[in-house]
């Protein structure tokens, strides 16, 4: 711990130098960067705000002109219902009564939702009304003096009978000479068209030629004097900008009135009316607002990335340069470590080609043991057909004195077949005993337990076990090598062999299945195996402590061979009684056997 603490500490004071460089050397440039990130930042606002005020702007007027033709449509509709009234010719020629006339004007009022339709005589007295009253307010009114003269007359009002805000429209009624017979004026119902978008967005007013504003979608603006400058009592107390050639507003009025907004305006000359479009600007500010973060954020985090990897690099640099010299001082002792160590990888390495020669003997130990435990058989076996070979060719020596060729003939080919016969055994043994260097190969199974079973006939013979054969009549091709694959099935057989010595029955069974995976089985009718799970381990043997019958390494031996060829193998207790020990081969490629 008290090594950690003094590193530590002079990992700081080391580290101290380079950040009192940082702060002498780099202030200019952190506030130039900070400058230059800030006039981005407000660059990215402006450019972002002028775009959106564009926008807003352009989505203002489309919201204004829908209102305003909304209001419009509304109003046109009543008057083409009061021109259409007007031009008949039962209004011209008074062909109608008065009763007549008057539910006339009711129907069509209450069809088209007009609040009263009245007509007039040349005289400005009423003679027919769709609501039934006898007098008007607005007899002598501009508009309807201007209907007297020919022409469409129209104004905006309150309505003391109705007690709402109103439209008039005036339509004179020309006689059959020419000249005007009288008026149709339509009272509409300005409110009942508003009702349709009150509350709507954005704010919309319209107001007559004297600034009193008639409709709005927002029912506090109503009535109120557009013209009284602010911050007069009539309208909302507002202060006017220009920004980006728009028009702003900042505002003083309801929670319904936007604080700042895009103020635009629209003449509606089809009914001699201005309206006005009071837009909130808050959605652009928020815009420009998250783009100009956006890019402040984004300086910020590559400012300081910059900043954090000069630093570093500039530390790395002062601490390269230590250690450099802490490295050429190791270097002379890591030099003499690496003398050392490619010395004791050579001893590593000695030692290890040792030790592979060293299991190499052992696996031919293993496999001279196993001849030496045959010798007897093999001796048997070759002493009988010797000693016929010696009575076949004294036949034939008599046989050839007494000239009789054709028996001394006989008796040759006799001792041929003998002699090719010791020659096969002397050669299984010769191969089996010899070691095997050959990488994994193309093998016939079949064949090699053939010369196996020659291998320990003798012994066989010898015991009296019984043997059966359960063979293909086709060669079987597995990966392998054909020497190191017989020392296995003859230390099988071996191993049953001696596993039968006292058994009351002496038999073992052969049997090699190529249906699905290659599979060799060998099985003795012995007492099985005690312990299963450690009969491949290395020394392990059942066998009574004393007798030399080995090493117990050949099932050991045994696993090694089959797992180098990818093989498996595996030894169980029979059902029937005895043990089976089964090898899996992997078959040789069919493509590189054709």
């Amino acid at each position: 711990m008290g090594l950690c603490h003094k590193a530590a500490a002079r990992s700081v004071v080391f580290l101290q130098k380079p950040l009192q460089d940082l702060g002498m050397r780099n202030t200019l440039a952190i506030f130039i960067s900070i400058l230059g990130a800030l006039i981005l930042v407000s660059a990215v606002f402006v450019i972002s705000m002028a775009q959106s005020l564009n926008d807003l702007s352009d989505r203002g007027r489309t919201d204004l002109a829908l209102a305003s033709d909304r209001l419009i449509s509304g109003v046109f509709s009543h008057r083409q219902l009061a021109v259409s009234l007007a031009a008949d010719p039962r209004f011209q020629s008074g062909a109608m009564s008065r009763e007549e006339m008057s539910d006339v004007l009711l129907r069509a009022s209450g069809m088209s939702g007009a609040l009263e339709m009245t007509v007039l005589d040349r005289d400005r007295k009423i003679i027919a009304s769709s609501a039934g009253r006898g007098d008007a307010v607005w007899l002598d009114a501009p508009f309807v003096q201007r209907a007297f003269h020919g022409a469409l007359g129209r104004a905006a009002g309150v309505s003391p009978w109705f007690s709402r805000r109103v439209f008039y429209y005036a339509i004179p009624i020309f006689s059959e000479d020419g000249p005007v017979d009288g008026a149709l004026v339509t009272t509409i119902d300005i409110e009942a068209i508003e009702a349709d978008f009150r509350g709507s967005r954005p704010a919309v007013i319209v107001s007559d030629d004297s600034g009193v504003i008639f409709f709005s979608n927002r029912s506090e603006l109503v009535l109120r004097n557009r013209r009284i400058a602010p911050p007069g009592p009539q309208f909302v107390d507002y202060t006017e900008m220009r920004v980006f050639n728009h028009t702003i507003w900042w505002i003083s009025a309801t929670r319904y009135i936007p604080r700042i907004a895009l103020h635009l305006s629209e003449e509606l000359h089809q009914i001699g009316m201005r309206a006005e479009a009071i837009k909130d600007i808050m959605p652009a500010v928020r815009i420009a607002s998250l783009q100009a973060s956006m890019v402040g954020f984004i300086c910020l985090i590559l400012g300081s990335v910059i900043f954090f990897f000069g630093y570093k690099r500039r530390a790395l640099a002062r601490i390269n340069s230590v250690l450099e010299e802490r490295v050429a001082a190791r270097t002379a002792e890591i030099s003499e470590m690496n003398a050392s160590l490619l010395s004791e990888v050579a001893e590593r390495k000695e030692t290890e080609a040792a030790l592979r020669r060293a299991q190499r003997d052992l696996v031919q130990a293993e496999k001279l043991t196993a001849l030496g435990k045959m010798s007897a058989g093999i001796s048997h076996e070759l002493n009988q057909p010797l000693m016929a070979i010696q009575s076949y060719a004294d036949n034939a020596s008599a046989f050839i004195d007494r000239s009789r060729a054709d028996t001394a003939k006989q008796n040759i080919s006799k001792i041929s077949e003998i002699s090719e016969r010791m020659a096969r055994i002397i050669r299984n043994f010769r191969a089996f005993a010899r070691q095997e260097k050959q990488p994994m190969q193309k093998v016939d199974l079949v064949q090699v337990v053939l010369e196996a079973v020659d291998t320990v006939e003798a012994r066989l013979t010898q015991q009296g076990v019984a043997l059966q054969l359960d063979l293909p009549e086709a060669a079987v091709w597995v990966q392998g090598g054909s020497v190191r694959l017989q020392q296995v099935i003859v230390n099988l057989v071996v191993n049953a062999l001696d596993a039968l010595q006292d058994a009351p029955r002496k038999e073992i069974s052969i049997g090699l299945s190529a249906d699905g995976p290659i599979a060799l089985m060998v099985q003795d009718s012995g007492a099985g195996i005690a312990d299963v799970d450690r009969i491949f381990e290395p020394f392990y043997s059942t066998k009574n402590v004393g007798k030399a019958d080995g090493l117990g390494l050949g099932l050991s031996i045994s696993y090694g061979i089959v797992q180098s060829f990818g093989g498996t193998i595996r030894g169980a207790n029979a059902q029937e009684g005895g043990a089976v020990f089964t090898v899996e081969l992997l078959p040789w490629p069919k493509e590189d056997a054709a």
